[in-house]
């Protein structure tokens, strides 16, 4: 057992951690702290469990819920948190044993995601996933129910909404994922727009808090909040970038991902991940400082593979390399590019990574007459211009033009 001396929060909590061999204990415990303090949280310590199975009654055996319960008494903690997904007997148990407020991981990030969702979206998301988490829970909960109003685990659905029945909650289940396809089918009308005026996009993915907002603010100013503690971001930005070569694309910030991330929040923020997946290149964005970095690759790479983005150039961005000394051991680097979001560091050649791998560019030489002034501006906009003269037949340009553009100049090459 492990006890940390911290400042003195709101709430105090103890960290569970039942080691059942279905991941790595040790990481997702660390994970678990740093979830518990982006909630607001003290962690005052962890207690783990080797078990071959999780007990039906208490997740955990009955000698640990005696130490779990003299640890709460001894050091005034008010939160139980455990790294796993619990049901409504074992919480009530839990409780009813250790005298003490008791959430899950799932709990936990839900109200993580409640308190940090800004944007209507992402508001409808997050309330989308907490009902759905909690419908299969309602039997038997007329004690949880009692506790909602303040602390973590209580915050997005109001009270009077967890204590209507099943078929209330299934209404506004259908209500809500009716309000989030209309706010779909605006997104995908916008893209749609973008995709013909010939926009192309880059998207930031990545584990979270991996410093995708701060890259962002670095490459475009956009001002998104940045922040040291998970899930800083939820809802997703779009900011323009300009390139070396002239040309700009759309930068997408998305939210982070998680290990274990609860299904219903997966299923919630789909729609945006998507949005992401369409990117004509994505950058998936590292904390090359963590220890943890080969494996939060992989869990976003095989999150792109499941969006199906294996057609898609992906950059490796490795952040934060002001943090680490030495990267020349390290065998995940490859050709990825290593960057510092804080200092500036290896922006330009990120830049540079970023117009070599986007759809090529065709160059042409228009006569656009003056009543396509429009599509004048557009090439100037999403293309390179490299000359540009007025005559009397309309405005000469020399330029190279994404190939989405090309179909709308087809009348005005003039070589």
């Amino acid at each position: 057992m492990e006890i940390h001396e911290n400042e003195v929060k709101k709430e105090k909590a103890l960290l569970v951690e039942p080691d059942l061999g279905k991941w790595d204990a040790e990481a997702s415990l660390a994970e678990l702290y740093e979830l518990t303090r982006s909630a607001g949280a003290e962690p005052l310590g962890a207690m783990k469990q080797k078990r071959p199975s999780a007990d039906p009654a208490t997740c955990v055996g009955s000698g640990m819920m005696g130490e779990i319960a003299d640890f709460c008494g001894k050091f005034g903690a008010n939160l139980l948190i455990f790294d796993c997904e619990l049901s409504p007997t074992q919480l009530r148990n839990i409780e009813k044993i250790s005298g003490v407020r008791t959430v899950d991981r799932t709990m936990l990030i839900l109200d993580i995601f409640a308190a940090r969702a800004k944007s209507r979206e992402g508001r409808l998301q997050v309330e989308l996933a907490q009902l759905k988490y909690m419908l299969p829970r309602l039997s038997g909960q007329g004690r949880e129910l009692s506790r909602l109003g303040g602390g973590i685990g209580t915050r997005g659905p109001g009270e009077s909404k967890l204590e209507t029945d099943r078929r209330h909650i299934r209404r506004r289940i259908d209500s809500l994922t009716e309000q989030l396809r209309d706010v779909e089918r605006r997104r995908e009308q916008i893209t749609r727009r973008r995709e013909k005026n010939g926009r192309l996009t880059a998207a930031l993915v990545g584990y979270t808090n991996a410093g995708k907002s701060t890259l962002m603010n670095a490459l475009t100013g956009a001002g998104v909040l940045a922040e040291n503690r998970l899930f800083a971001t939820l809802d997703p930005t779009a900011r323009a970038l300009r390139l070396p070569g002239g040309e700009t694309v759309t930068l997408i910030d998305t939210v982070g991902l998680l290990r274990r991330l609860p299904h219903n929040l997966i299923e919630a923020f789909r729609s945006t991940l998507e949005q992401a997946a369409d990117a004509d290149v994505i950058l998936n964005v590292c904390d090359i400082s963590s220890q943890e970095a080969p494996v939060h690759l992989e869990v976003t790479r095989n999150l792109l593979a499941e969006l199906g983005c294996a057609d898609r150039p992906v950059i490796t961005v490795l952040n934060k390399c002001d943090l680490v000394r030495d990267l020349s051991s390290m065998p995940m680097i490859g050709r990825a590019v290593r960057v510092s979001a804080r200092t500036g560091e290896g922006l330009d050649r990120l830049l540079e990574t970023i117009e070599d791998s986007l759809p090529n560019y065709l160059p042409v030489k228009l006569l656009l007459p003056f009543s396509a002034a429009g599509l004048a501006e557009r090439v100037r906009l999403h293309g390179a211009v490299e000359s540009e003269e007025y005559t009397p037949e309309g405005c000469r340009l020399t330029a190279r033009v994404p190939q989405a553009l090309a179909p709308l100049l087809s009348d005005y090459i003039i070589e």
